[in-house]
């Protein structure tokens, strides 16, 4: 076990500020200039463009002022101009990330030394502290010259001395692989990468450059250190998440931050679109759940994103039109390996996926509903189809199907069961009311969670309130089997919201009545903006979860200290 992480050493460029949006583009036209006026052949615009080409060609590593030199045969006197231009004192407008402040103020308060150690031309890299305003928030500031200063190492080995702390009582936060990560963790330290700007797409080259924990907000930190306190590093934090839809791949992104010992456990009763097709044609279990937990689960980089496009990618044209390649991919495996599961494992080795991918049962079912008029449905097709009575329960046909022992095993052995988000009746519910599944989470000794949906859906949960979804839950899984409910506190846009609306959903209200249920109850904001830029796990682009402020408010329930507020 670690001992207790006594100091955080933070990097300053992508790590406490955009530094990637807010200045690498004002210091490429900079250089543009210098380049344009040493006799490069094009405009000024179209040298900002080659030096962006460039950089994503081969990476933020890449030296692209020598390259250009090289194409145009540029002389050492040019170069240098190009490169002082790219490096210029000048500073625009800068500002750290919104939860910096916040979270630096929370772990001074908690007695955590904040030190900040930031590499490059020095003049440049003062007028940037000066700018955001960020020194009196450290315990203490090094601008390490990129030129002239010690190396990496021996500044973090002067802050150890220093302040009498051991490799281990410190964790460095930065957002370069071959920096301070390696730096640190070449010491001995912790080490946090931070996925913004220009590295958040580098790989590891060697067991060096692999951090301890992957970040993208800095509000993070203090989770990651009470984990740690507890003895909780990501490797022995083991989280099962059961449902389905497009929540579950959103609790697992952002759980990843905290453990590599995640396991989906997915609903395999989806009878519609692709999945519907594959399960009548081939005979198999439901995939496009388990096609979108795979691709949460896999590592990020590149890689991840690459692998997003294609298992989520849909053929627009011909009979395969609206077939996922993913859900093929699954159905391919499936039979090679001669088992839903065993096809599942297959491609989970092949992508080497941090976590677990498991179906809530191995016996093919459907989900089922009684209407409040007493009509039964049969199919989830029809159980969350539009204007009909609402649904009084649901249940499954067969009533007992198998559930993998390995899946009851992983519930059992868990830290934390988080049930939800996700459509109610078809996501969430329909795993519990597997009888072996349900059972070792009523059972299981982890902390329990149900994570309520920010809006209602309708054919499903129509003018439910937060305290009605969660009595449906305790009606199908049993009476104080849930410790937490997390709901959504914060209000979306007016447009969003109106659009919702237009469809008949409304934003689910935190009503008086969930004062009176069996179950800690606690709101925080839990969504995020619509990004053009975010991966879609279906074809609608639909109000969610932030997968970062989902992931960290459910670890801090469970190391039980007060949640981000920002």
């Amino acid at each position: 076990m670690r001992s207790r992480i006594k100091a955080v050493v933070f990097d300053l460029d992508d790590t406490l500020f955009d530094c990637t949006g807010s200045l690498v583009g004002a210091s490429r036209l900079r250089a543009a200039g210098a380049l344009v006026e040493a006799g490069v052949p094009m405009s000024a615009d179209d040298a900002v463009r080659l030096q962006q080409e460039l950089a994503e060609m081969y990476g933020p590593y890449f030296m692209v002022f020598d390259e250009i030199g090289r194409r145009y045969g540029l002389d050492n006197g040019a170069l240098e101009a190009a490169y002082r231009a790219y490096n210029s004192d000048e500073v625009g407008e800068i500002a750290p990330f919104p939860d910096v402040v916040p979270t630096l103020r929370m772990l001074r308060r908690q007695g955590i030394l904040c030190l900040l150690l930031t590499v490059g031309h020095h003049g440049r890299q003062a007028a940037k502290l000066k700018k955001l305003g960020l020194v009196p928030e450290f315990d203490e500031v090094r601008v390490n010259d990129l030129d002239r200063g010690a190396l990496l190492g021996e500044c973090l080995r002067y802050f150890l001395r220093k302040f009498n702390l051991h490799p281990a009582e410190m964790l460095i936060v930065g957002d370069r692989l071959g920096g301070e990560i390696r730096s640190g963790n070449e010491l001995g330290t912790a080490t946090a990468q931070m996925l913004h700007g220009r590295f958040r797409l580098a790989e590891p080259r060697d067991r060096f450059e692999t951090p301890d924990y992957r970040i993208t907000r800095i509000f993070q930190v203090p989770t990651i250190l009470r984990l740690a306190d507890m003895g909780k590093m990501p490797e022995n934090l083991h989280i099962v998440a059961v449902g389905g839809g497009t929540g579950l791949p959103i609790v697992l992104t952002g759980c990843k931050a905290y453990s590599r010992n995640l396991t989906a456990v997915v609903t395999v009763t989806d009878s519609g679109r692709c999945s519907g097709r594959l399960r009548e044609g081939l005979h198999m279990l439901a995939p496009g759940d388990a096609r979108n937990c795979l691709v949460a689960l896999s590592e990020p980089g590149q890689q991840e994103r690459l692998l997003n496009e294609l298992f989520q990618y849909r053929f627009r044209l011909g009979e395969f039109q609206g077939m996922s390649v993913g859900n093929m991919i699954i159905a391919a495996m499936t039979d090679m390996c001669g088992s839903f599961e065993s096809g599942i494992k297959s491609i989970s080795r092949l992508l080497n996926i941090r976590g677990k991918v498991l179906p809530s049962a191995v016996t093919d079912c459907h989900v089922c509903a009684q209407l409040k008029d007493g009509t039964v449905l049969e199919r989830e097709a029809n159980v969350r189809s539009l204007d009909k009575p609402g649904i009084r329960r649901v249940f499954l046909r067969p009533e007992d199907p198998e559930a993998m022992d390995e899946t009851v095993e992983e519930i059992m052995a868990a830290d934390i069961v988080i049930l939800g988000p996700g459509s109610l009746f078809t996501s969430v519910l329909p795993n519990v009311l597997v009888p072996r599944v349900g059972e070792a989470v009523r059972t299981s000794r982890a902390a329990k969670v149900y994570v309520c949906n920010v809006m209602t859906q309708p054919g499903q949960t129509d003018g439910f309130k937060a305290s009605e979804h969660y009595l449906a839950l305790e009606e199908h899984l049993g009476r104080g089997v849930i410790d937490s409910m997390l709901i959504n506190s914060a209000v979306p846009d007016v447009e969003t919201i109106g659009r919702y609306e237009s469809e008949s959903a409304q934003l689910v209200e935190a009503d008086p009545a969930l004062e009176g249920l069996d179950v800690r109850v606690v709101r925080a904001d839990l969504i995020e903006n619509i990004d053009p830029n975010r991966v879609l796990w279906e074809k609608a682009d639909l109000l969610r979860h932030h997968p970062d402020k989902l992931g960290d408010a459910l670890c801090r329930l469970y190391a039980d200290i007060e949640l981000y507020a920002g």
